[in-house]
């Protein structure tokens, strides 16, 4: 007859064999390896967590500290310029100036032994041409200043025309002498103003920038950088209506963010 293996009994069964083992140290002390395991992995969590936690927000603000710098955004927007519009006619040429004939007023010469009529008889072909003569370089005077008159008054600027203005290289080279010559106030930067200044200027006929004003500002600091930048633009490629160069208004919108 084979011999039955025998399980022997446990320690906590040998120790509370006579004992009340409803009393509940039997329960605790069945438990306790369980419990040990538990506490340690509680424990071990706990400490990394103590202990990562510090180096990873080190880690963190020493790379943000990095990056930490002011930068000058410049963003150019589309200001929702009406593309459907049609682009007005050329304007009509201006009506000819009517010419002020001027003649030249003879005093009359009182003659006791001449009538007046009788006098106009005697008057030789020399002094009739020397007085056609006056008349006609009176006339070419006058016109020649009001032609200076009109090509001086420039005409009012166009918002939409045939042939946009155009800066050397596109609005890519535009954005980047605006991002290369602005110098964010130092006012501005202690006191932490940021904003989109929108500036609005006139692309003369020669392709010059004039007029220049500010739509909409943030503070006197960065508007009044804004319109120092504007005014040192170099010249654009002027506009154009009916193939020929006219003024139009042109407007950026540049935007001061530190970071």
């Amino acid at each position: 007859m084979a011999k039955g293996k025998i399980k022997a009994p446990a320690f906590d069964d040998i120790v509370f064999e006579t004992r009340n083992k409803e009393y509940g140290a039997y329960s605790l002390r069945k438990k306790y390896n369980r419990n040990m395991i538990i506490a340690i992995v509680i424990g071990v969590v706990i400490i990394s967590t103590a202990i990562i936690t510090p180096y990873l927000n080190a880690k963190a603000l020493e790379s943000k500290a990095k990056r930490a710098q002011r930068q000058v955004e410049i963003k150019m927007e589309n200001l929702d310029t009406p593309t459907d519009i049609v682009a007005p006619p050329p304007p009509p040429p201006p009506p000819p100036s009517d010419v002020i004939q001027q003649a030249k007023y003879v005093p009359p010469v009182v003659v006791d032994s001449v009538k007046p009529e009788e006098a106009a008889k005697f008057m030789t072909a020399d002094q009739a041409q020397v007085e056609v003569k006056n008349e006609e370089v009176t006339i070419e005077v006058v016109q020649e200043v009001k032609e200076e008159v009109q090509e001086e008054a420039e005409p009012e600027p166009f918002v939409v025309v045939e042939e946009m203005p155009m800066f050397p290289g596109g609005e890519g080279e535009l954005l980047k002498y605006i991002a290369e010559h602005v110098e964010y106030p130092e006012i501005a930067k202690e006191n932490n103003i940021q904003g989109r200044v929108i500036i609005r200027f006139c692309v003369t006929a020669k392709g010059g920038v004039n007029q220049v004003s500010v739509l909409k500002g943030v503070d006197p600091e960065l508007d009044a950088e804004a319109i120092r930048v504007v005014n040192s633009l170099p010249p654009f490629k002027p506009g154009k209506q009916g193939g020929k160069p006219v003024p139009v208004w042109y407007m950026v919108p540049i935007t001061f963010t530190l970071k």
